[in-house]
């Protein structure tokens, strides 16, 4: 085992160096700068396919949405909003917890209730989530 490490890193140029450096350098940058939504400015809460409320994310406020199964309630903070209960079984979309950022999405699909954050830049569709 030793005999191989040090054959291998006899290969090793100075360049060999600098172009791992380099990649790892842009694979840094593509990270930052391009795995980002934008800031949220709304939300939009749909029950059964409909559009039932589309908020501002500037004031804390709750919503109950009603629901085959229950009442689902929705927590709305500056930026953010969550489902905070929901009467579904497995509760995936309170797991979930804060969305923050613009294309994000929680569905509660046995109670037909989702929460969608909209404005700035999408980081992904929903086709794509």
């Amino acid at each position: 085992m030793k005999r191989f490490l040090s054959s291998w890193r006899d290969l090793l140029r100075p360049g060999d160096v600098l172009v791992a450096l380099a990649g790892l350098f842009v694979c840094a940058y593509a990270l930052l700068s391009l795995w980002r939504g934008g800031a949220p400015d709304g939300a939009v809460v749909r029950a059964g396919g409909k559009v039932v409320a589309r908020v501002d994310l500037g004031r804390e406020r709750f919503i109950e949405v009603p629901g085959p199964l229950g009442v689902t309630l929705i927590e709305i903070r500056p930026g953010r909003a969550r489902v905070a209960s929901d009467p579904g079984p497995r509760q995936y979309c309170v797991r979930q917890g804060w969305l923050t950022q613009a294309g994000a999405v929680a569905i509660c699909a046995p109670n037909e209730v989702s929460l969608s954050l909209t404005g700035g830049v999408a980081e992904y569709d929903s086709l794509n989530y």
